[in-house]
């Protein structure tokens, strides 16, 4: 039985998000996940972490000199050397909620198990007019909270550093070259559906059911995840308060989003 203990990881650079939302994060995965593990953050700034977040230098993307392109920087966890890591890692975004257990997100069959991006979405039939287009998007996966084997995957980076103009003019982010490179190998599968659940699409009643009953978490789901607007930090304001859409009392994901 392999007694290394699990890597959870995630990434924080720039300003958007701060060490707040990091501990708040660790604090979740704490009571979420009952076997050993470490927590790392890759970050340009390790100010005001907990001591028990492990916190790296962020991977170096290794754009060409004078590309500065850093929208792609999640693509950087597919180095052949991930910090002197080894084993199979659980990345996790800063913008979402841990709301069950996440041992099954270890023990879930598949080499690189992600979101299924469409799974966080209302279904769009207009883009079945465009049928190629369609079966490129349903495939493409939401690299919000996916696994896989640290340095087993270096097409990935490689592959875009090949031609990072010509992977910016196919692809609209990483995660679509991310989905489609493993896809083609066979290598992509996708967590089971409820997993992963959008606060706006699946926890808060549509049109005017929101003003007769309070957003709820759906049953068996692990993370709420904050896919288009409003953003988590909206939601958390008090924001995103839309005609057709009332956002009314979160006290359960407020508990589960704060520090005990």
């Amino acid at each position: 039985m392999n007694s290394k203990p699990l890597l959870i990881l995630t990434m924080k650079w720039g300003t958007l998000y701060g060490a707040a939302d990091v501990n708040r994060l660790a604090a979740q995965v704490r009571r979420h996940l009952d076997r050993p593990h470490r927590f790392i953050c890759f970050t340009d700034d390790a100010k005001g972490l907990a001591p028990e977040i492990e916190a790296l230098p962020l991977p170096e993307l290794g754009l060409p000199k004078g590309n500065s392109d850093t929208r792609w920087r999640k693509l950087a966890l597919f180095r052949r050397d991930l910090g002197g890591l080894s084993g199979t890692a659980l990345f996790l975004d800063l913008d979402l909620v841990v709301v069950g257990d996440l041992a099954p997100f270890f023990d879930y069959p598949g080499e690189v198990p992600i979101i299924r991006d469409d799974d966080l979405f209302r279904p769009k039939p207009l883009r079945r007019l465009r049928p190629a287009r369609d079966r490129f998007l349903h495939m493409v996966g939401n690299t919000s909270v996916f696994r896989f084997t640290i340095g087993a995957h270096p097409e990935v980076l490689d592959s875009y550093l090949a031609d990072p103009a010509g992977a910016s003019a196919r692809y609209e982010h990483e995660q679509q070259l991310v989905s489609d490179l493993l896809d083609r190998q066979g290598k992509l599968t996708y967590w089971p559906r409820g997993w992963c659940v959008s606060f706006k699409n699946d926890c808060v009643p549509r049109n005017v059911a929101s003003y007769l009953r309070d957003p709820s978490l759906p049953e068996g789901a692990r993370i709420v995840l904050f896919a288009g607007a409003p953003k988590m930090e909206d939601v958390f304001a008090g924001r995103g308060h839309k005609v057709y859409r009332r956002i009314g009392k979160i006290d359960w994901l407020r508990r589960a989003w704060e520090n005990p």
